[in-house]
């Protein structure tokens, strides 16, 4: 999810709902990182990830649910941020 995202309050009963679900969630930055990340050139407030079997991308996505889980497990003090945050830096994927 986008933590610049405008009336957060459209995507802030996502992370409850992922919590009772025992799926991870993460924020980013940006609303055009994640469109980015995406594929997309415009904005994007919320996504998910998911694996399609017989996919190419099958490996490069279970490697970012598996740093986006080390994250969760193992939260890093950024010290620029004043308040505490998750990021989550999602790498450019070519399809």
């Amino acid at each position: 999810m986008a933590a610049d995202a405008e009336l957060l309050e459209i995507i802030l009963h996502l992370p409850l709902l992922c919590e009772d679900k025992n799926v991870p969630c993460v924020f980013v930055r940006s609303k055009q990182a994640l469109g980015r990340a995406c594929g997309v050139s415009r904005s994007v407030i919320a996504c998910s990830v998911t694996i399609k079997e017989g996919s190419q991308l099958k490996q490069q996505i279970q490697s970012i649910q598996q740093s986006i889980e080390r994250l969760l497990v193992q939260p890093v003090a950024l010290p620029f941020l004043s308040a505490p945050t998750l990021l989550c830096i999602i790498p450019s994927v070519s399809m």
